[in-house]
């Protein structure tokens, strides 16, 4: 039996196709994360692949956000799968139940904790030499502690919590249980590429979860005061040094290996000691942030005769059923969609302003292009008035001394009449030169009489002294290489902002390879 997690960074970003990448992977069970889709967005090919039955959970508030899939092969049916740790969302047979004590969260943190689509669970039957015995996979995604949102390091505790009692209610009901995933917390430094930068390392709340969840190699060989769940790399590998799992992608980190372990396989003790055989991590395969890693047990699995409900397989628009038109009309009562606030925030700041509209809210129409069912919808133009003459901003006092008419750029809807001048439009009318400066091409100069042929010389001159390129980017002082222009996106005072840094990958300060400490803001004024 062989099982392997990926955070595959979006679902489709395959370059190669779904079907080839799971047969690449060679696993009886393949679970991913952060998907970044969801139920209105999943397609055919995506979710019904020959040979495999899938498994999905999908985030209820934001589109393109979180998300974890289950793929199993037909020889590795599950007979029970269940979306999410609390139970809310699941009110159909094939359930797997033993949920724990859940008096510790009020319902609507119960309900916020499975509403991001982070969790999916798969119950199978293995033949361990001469017993039948259970084993229950959890495919999770944990969230991630933004430093500038306190509540979502608060929702990170949280959600570690819930799944810990999930997970042991089903062991202590005699269920083997693996969990695995992306946890998003590096457990020891030696999982870390800098852990002596991070302040308090050892008491981050995170790591102290994990080191009540996992049981301690180190400590005793008597486990009954340790935690119920081996790391299973751990287990086979615990002194390896550098096995990293993710890695920035802004910064090319994976070219200097600068990154962190925070992708895991959990077992229980004894399944761990029992049936693993082998664990380890796949850095060599590309196409996300981060890299699958795999685990292999001597069990053998007892596939089931047919999917449990779950399987996407059933789903209406997948089986073949026919749907009535009302469940695409339907009218969204707005005071009942939630707002961006009462879902916790995204991970990423680029992820907050792409889906700062909820997935419901952003594709409801409105009571007007219903009533125009079967009409072709018309483009409606803002304004109908021309915008002018481009030129007519920079008019200088005497227009022979720039060799050509400013109203003499092709295409000035109106004489006199002007437009403002973003870089969009600048881009389309004008060229870079060398020196990293805006030309205005000879095509949009038309003769003049006090200059027939044009004096490109003089039109060079002119649009050097309005129009502004990037800045020539600096040379690092340690490689003497040119530096890469980059653009402040967290939030204020400097957001906004442009800098040039060392172009080389992120690393170790002692690693020639990688980039150095060159750091040079762009002059506001250029």
């Amino acid at each position: 039996m062989r099982i392997v997690t990926w955070n595959i960074n979006g679902i489709r970003t395959f370059r190669w196709g779904i079907k080839k990448t799971l047969d690449s992977l060679d696993a009886d069970i393949i679970c991913v994360q952060e998907t970044k889709v969801t139920r209105d967005l999943l397609d055919e090919r995506t979710a019904i692949i020959d040979g495999y039955n899938s498994y999905f959970s999908f985030s209820r508030g934001r589109s393109g956000y979180s998300g974890v899939a289950t793929y199993c092969k037909d020889s590795a049916t599950p007979f029970a799968a269940e979306e999410g740790l609390t139970g809310l969302l699941t009110n159909r047979e094939g359930a797997i139940g033993c949920y724990g004590n859940q008096s510790a969260f009020t319902d609507e943190e119960l309900q916020l904790l499975d509403n991001e689509g982070r969790a999916v669970i798969t119950q199978h039957r293995v033949q361990c030499s001469d017993k039948v015995q259970t084993v229950c996979v959890m495919n999770v995604y944990c969230p991630r502690a933004d430093p500038e949102k306190p509540e979502r390091k608060q929702f990170k505790l949280q959600f570690y919590k819930l799944l810990q009692g999930r997970a042991e209610a089903m062991l202590k009901k005699g269920s083997s249980v693996i969990v695995l995933g992306d946890v998003n917390t590096s457990h020891r430094p030696i999982d870390h590429c800098d852990p002596n930068e991070i302040d308090d390392f050892e008491d981050n709340p995170g790591r102290k979860w994990l080191n009540g969840f996992l049981r301690d190699e180190k400590a005793s060989a008597d486990f009954s005061h340790s935690g119920k769940f081996v790391d299973t790399f751990r287990y086979f590998h615990p002194t390896r040094a550098c096995a990293f799992t993710c890695w920035s992608t802004l910064t090319g980190a994976r070219r200097t290996n600068y990154g962190t372990r925070i992708d895991y396989i959990f077992a229980d003790n004894q399944l761990a000691e029992e049936q693993f055989v082998a664990a380890d991590i796949m850095p060599e395969v590309e196409g996300s942030d981060h890299c699958p890693v795999w685990g292999v047990l001597r069990c053998s699995l007892l596939p089931s005769s047919k999917p449990p409900p779950l399987a996407t397989c059933y789903l209406p628009e997948f089986a073949g059923k026919q749907q009535k038109l009302s469940r695409f009309l339907v009218k969204v009562d707005q005071k009942s969609c939630r707002t961006e606030e009462a879902l916790p925030g995204s991970q990423e700041e680029g992820e907050r302003r792409e889906n700062i509209n909820l997935s419901g809210t952003k594709r409801t129409m409105s009571t007007e292009s219903v009533h125009q069912t079967g009409k072709k919808a018309k483009t409606i133009k803002t304004s109908s008035k021309p915008q002018g003459n481009l030129l007519a901003f920079f008019k200088p006092k005497n227009e022979k001394s720039l060799g050509f008419s400013p109203n003499s750029l092709k295409g000035s809807p109106v004489k006199g009449e002007p437009i403002e001048l973003t870089p969009a439009v600048a881009s389309q009318l004008c060229s870079t030169t060398q020196e990293g400066q805006w030309e205005a091409p000879a095509e949009h100069l038309s003769a003049h009489p006090s200059n027939p042929r044009g004096n490109k010389g003089a039109s060079l001159h002119f649009w050097k002294s309005v129009l502004h390129g990037p800045p020539p980017p600096p040379t690092c002082k340690l490689h003497g290489e040119p530096c890469v222009l980059r653009t402040v996106k967290k939030e204020g005072p400097n957001v906004g902002r442009q800098f040039f840094v060392c172009a080389r990958p992120q690393g170790h300060a002692a690693n020639p390879e990688a980039r150095c400490n060159f750091f040079a803001w762009v002059d506001r004024g250029k």
